[in-house]
């Protein structure tokens, strides 16, 4: 499984929705509050073995799966 698949994977444990789109913004469509914002945060930082910084607590770093996939892949990026 890639990043994007894994994190698809956790989101749609909480979602329940299957025609939701890498793509789409979760708040925007009402799917996040703010547990499960916590929720999506330290299981970013578990899974992918990373820390979050401040600067990185931001909407446009979580509002999609696409854009989680992103900020993971930036972070590998950073540390290699």
């Amino acid at each position: 499984m890639n990043d994007r698949e894994i994190i698809r994977e956790f989101v749609l444990a909480y979602v329940k929705d299957d025609s939701l789109e890498d793509d789409e913004n979760m708040f925007e469509l009402g799917y996040v509050n703010s547990l499960f914002a916590m929720q999506l945060v330290m299981f970013v930082e578990k899974k992918f073995e990373m820390t979050i910084s401040r600067e990185q607590l931001r909407l446009d770093n979580f509002r999609s799966i696409e854009a989680i996939a992103e900020l993971v892949e930036r972070q590998r990026s950073v540390a290699s």
